[in-house]
């Protein structure tokens, strides 16, 4: 028997290339209306009241059998506080549960900084896992209008007032004019963009459009990196007389929460630099976070002028210029030309500080003018335990915290050009007529994610230790290689820092060289000339503290691979090197409080970690995920994916023996040897709270479809007989799989239990990426029409008549399955949400990605029938490799892993 391959596939149109193009060709470049909203967006009246979503409730029963891993996951969440690490479920803490969203600031993992519809700007993630989720209040846009005749307007920008605190001395941010008229100001969203028109506000002769810009741009790995937003305001005078414009930014010098009043911070004016003013404000961060610095900037021209306040205080007793004495200034004479300037003291302990910037402009009557800001901050170091990494910014503005005023200048200069291509990418999608209204509005804004879900980019290099990791260490501060030889090189002569810092650097990589090798750090992958983009770090969700959740990235990761195939294939890299890894320390499970293995070789990790991320993988711990089904799965799907999408022969070649090995590792699922692995009675995937035996329609159809994936990616490496020998496989699991068809849709399993003929919206989860990778599908058409049209009838109508989604799992009966919303990010049928903030909408991008239709880099196969003699060699050297990585039985824990990995090298058993 024999089964040929033939090698057809055309590797030079990957996805990257395609799209890249289309978005940075400066001839397609859009032009941008700066007063102008989308014509499709998120839209709310300033004065919306909406009502905050509820969470949900355990019922008695829920919590009497919830009540020994509810008591683990608290005990655990202390022991893990005392030692000053975060535990994974952040459940016990109370938040602050809002409906007043809007889109968020700043670029991809370098922090995020939330804003409301209504003008405030809350939920600070400025450092990993922190999420200070109230506002700011004194953090504003504020306007002040003066006409001819007398006349004066002034408000802050924001529909609602602060509270005023007991201890108010009148001085503080109470003191301003709290008086938009919301009900005529309209919010737009469009991630990464949002426009607030304020219709005669306040003026009745004037409109302002306030368009906040944020440098998310796809296939851009430079701007998107950065922490900056510019907020470029076109103002209109409809009146018959000229008006005298002032705006004005407001900062307060904090990160969010307590911080500002924890003292030791000041402000300074920046350096004015091709027209651009503001002001500095340097933040010393408590709690072991590195500090911080932002900027705030406005651009002068010959029709606007900038003035700062480099200083005034928020609350407090401490001496100088009061909130309410700097907003008179302003009020009075339209700038801070002839306001005192003192000294830019540090702040006291439970004192608060701010600075102001004012743009002035003279509007003529029928005429536009613009005033453009920015907000920028710069903190180049990320900290985890003694360990710190920069992030990729860095790369380009530096790691000694001193970039914000350029990074804010920049902003300014070039925001029109990121505005351009944002447009360009957007618009057509917008003026789609085949979609829905509130798909393309959906689609972008989901995006949010990708900025606000305590993302982390770095720049890819090694972390730095403190010198107290080297204290047992003899070691000498020596030149640093590149400096080695070059006794005239003067670069960094004028700053000693920069050269001790280097010095530190080669000593800090040198120091732990070894102890890189046991981190899944996947940049060490990476052949000759191929460009290290950094490690991307995105959490689950709020309440779920683990970063790049591997069964939910399954379903994100559509918009990683069509906007940032770099970023994405970086996370696959970190992957691939963590099923190579065995970590043998324990850790509690908190489903049975048994002890296990950290991370086993072969089993795909649930997650990079949470506290020591590359280093203490699956922070996961409610079951022992090294027994999950699906992990191994869906990583050799999402590789073969990620290779057809981007062309990428040399990622192909370098993950191989992690896909490889992922699938030998499930081989001992299959305990009857039919082709088909088994779940083990317990959570053993995704839906971690939904018990599954048996072979199952969830898991089996993944793997049913991995197989097929992991015989394409040995065609693309060249590996004809394992690619042969998968098929087989592919074929032998296939038939199994068909056997959990009841005429209708595919069982939830085959135990027999009461969930067994439930029917889970997820059934086809194998057969939507075999589809979306240009594999063959793992069910007839009919089959799987009929699985849809079940689903949809039963699992999306029969809930609040069609207008909640779809429920996970529905018996046939009609009625929920009890174990199928203990997933998170759901909403129940009382419409209480499970979790906020998390991952798994983006899997949207996996809808666009079946409409867009990119051009896959396929390899045509043409199956045969396969030499028995050939089949009979590849299934002893798999059975081999999945012989010594299978985990050990319960009456077989005596001889470990590396031990018996040991003995096989020393028998040398012929492969």
């Amino acid at each position: 028997m024999e089964i040929f391959f033939n090698f057809s596939g055309n590797m030079e149109n990957g996805l990257e290339e395609t799209l890249e193009n289309k978005l940075t060709t400066n001839s397609d470049l859009l032009e941008v209306d700066p007063g102008k909203p989308a014509s499709l967006t998120w839209q709310r009246l300033l004065n919306s009241i909406g009502k905050p979503p509820v969470a949900f409730e355990l019922s008695f029963k829920e919590i009497r059998h919830m009540a020994p891993i509810g008591f683990r996951l608290w005990r655990y969440s202390k022991e893990e506080e005392a030692l000053g690490r975060a535990s994974i479920f952040d459940i016990f803490r109370k938040h602050i549960i809002t409906c007043d969203h809007g889109v968020p600031l700043g670029g991809i993992g370098a922090g995020s900084i939330g804003r409301g519809y209504r003008g405030e700007f809350q939920r600070f993630k400025l450092f990993p896992r922190v999420c200070e989720e109230g506002p700011v209040l004194a953090n504003q846009f504020s306007a002040f209008v003066s006409r001819p005749n007398g006349q004066k307007y002034s408000t802050v920008l924001c529909a609602r007032n602060p509270e005023v605190p007991k201890e108010s001395t009148g001085l503080g941010i109470e003191s301003w004019d709290w008086n938009l008229k919301g009900e005529k100001c309209t919010y737009h969203g469009l991630f990464p963009r949002s426009w607030t028109i304020y219709e005669g506000q306040p003026d009745p002769e004037l409109r302002i459009s306030c368009r906040q810009i944020s440098p998310f741009i796809p296939h851009n790995y430079k701007e998107s990196s950065l922490p900056v937003s510019v907020f470029a305001f076109t103002v209109s005078n409809t009146g018959r007389t000229s008006a005298d414009v002032t705006l004005l930014f407001t900062w307060a010098n904090s990160v969010g929460g307590i911080s500002g009043f924890s003292g030791d911070h000041f402000n300074s004016k920046m350096k004015t630099e091709d027209g651009v003013r503001g002001v500095l404000l340097h933040h010393k961060t408590a709690n072991g976070q590195p500090p911080l610095t932002f900027a705030v900037a406005a651009k002068e021209t010959s029709e606007v002028h900038v003035s700062e306040c480099p200083r005034f205080l928020i609350s407090g007793n401490s001496r100088g210029i009061s909130a309410k004495d700097m907003w008179h200034e302003i009020k009075k004479h339209g700038s801070f030309d002839n306001f005192g300037y003192e000294e830019c003291l540090p702040s006291e302990p439970g004192s608060s500080i701010g600075a102001a910037v004012a743009a002035s402009l003279t509007v003529p009557s029928g005429a536009v003018r613009t005033v453009t800001f920015s907000l920028a901050w710069d903190c180049p170091e990320v900290r985890f335990g003694d360990k710190t990494y920069y992030k990729r910014y860095t790369k380009f503005y530096g790691t000694l915290g001193e970039a914000a005023a350029n990074i804010a200048h920049d902003a300014i200069f070039e925001h029109s050009t990121w505005e351009s291509q944002i447009e360009s990418w957007q618009r057509p999608i917008l003026e789609d007529r085949r979609l829905p209204d509130w798909y393309p509005v959906t689609l972008f804004n989901e995006l949010y994610y990708l900025n606000a879900g305590g993302t982390i980019w770095t720049d890819g290099s090694p972390p730095m230790q403190s010198l107290a990791s080297l204290a047992e260490r003899k070691f000498y501060l020596e030149k640093s290689r590149s400096h080695l030889g070059n006794a005239t090189d003067t670069a960094n002569q004028d700053d000693i820092a920069i050269e001790i810092l280097e010095r530190m650097t080669s000593i800090f990589e040198e120091a732990h060289i070894p102890q890189m090798s046991n981190a899944a750090f996947g940049n060490r992958l990476l052949q000759d000339g191929e460009e290290n983009i950094g490690h991307f770090l995105y959490l689950e969700g709020s309440e779920y503290l683990m970063w790049n959740t591997y069964d939910v990235h399954f379903y994100s990761s559509f918009a990683l691979l069509m906007l940032f195939p770099k970023l994405e294939l970086s996370i696959q890299r970190d992957f691939a090197v963590g099923v190579m890894m065995h970590d043998p320390s324990k850790m509690e499970i908190m489903s049975d409080g048994k002890w296990v293995s950290r991370k086993v070789l072969g089993a795909v990790p649930h997650d990079i970690g949470l506290n020591d991320p590359w280093f203490e993988l699956n922070a996961y711990n409610l079951f022992n995920s090294n027994n999950w089904k699906d992990l191994n799965s869906k990583f050799v799907l999402q590789i073969h994916r990620d290779i057809v999408a981007t062309g990428d022969k040399t990622f192909a070649q370098a993950v191989w023996p992690s896909v490889y090995t992922a699938i030998a590792f499930m081989d001992q699922f299959d305990s009857d040897g039919d082709g088909m692995i088994e779940n083990q009675g317990f959570p053993d995937q995704t839906y971690d709270a939904w018990p599954t035996n048996g072979v199952s329609a969830y898991t089996g159809g993944l793997w049913v479809a991995a197989l097929q994936a992991a015989s394409s990616i040995a065609c693309h490496v060249g590996d004809k007989a394992s690619a042969a020998y998968f098929h087989m496989k592919y074929e032998k699991a296939k038939s199994v799989y068909e056997t959990l068809w009841n005429g209708s849709y595919f069982n939830y399993d085959n135990s027999g239990s009461s969930s067994s003929r439930c029917i889970l919206a997820d059934q086809l989860a194998g057969q939507w990426y075999a589809r979306a990778s240009g594999l063959m599908p793992i069910a007839d058409d009919d089959k799987v029409r009929s699985a849809l049209e079940t689903i949809y009838n039963f699992n999306v109508l029969k809930v609040k008549g069609g207008t909640r989604g779809a429920v996970n799992g529905m018996l046939p009966d009609g009625r929920v399955d009890i174990y199928s919303f203990q997933t998170p990010e759901g909403w129940n049928t009382d419409d209480q949400f499970r979790s906020l903030c998390y991952m798994r909408p983006l899997a949207i991008w996996g809808m666009q990605w079946a409409l867009t239709k990119p051009k896959l880099c396929t390899e045509e196969l043409k199956h045969g029938v396969i030499d028995e003699s050939l089949y009979h060699k590849q299934h002893l050297r798999f059975s081999k490799v999945a012989h010594l990585l299978k985990l050990p039985s319960k009456q077989e824990t005596s001889k470990t892993f590396l031990q018996s990995v040991t003995e096989f090298i020393c028998r040398r058993v012929p492969i």
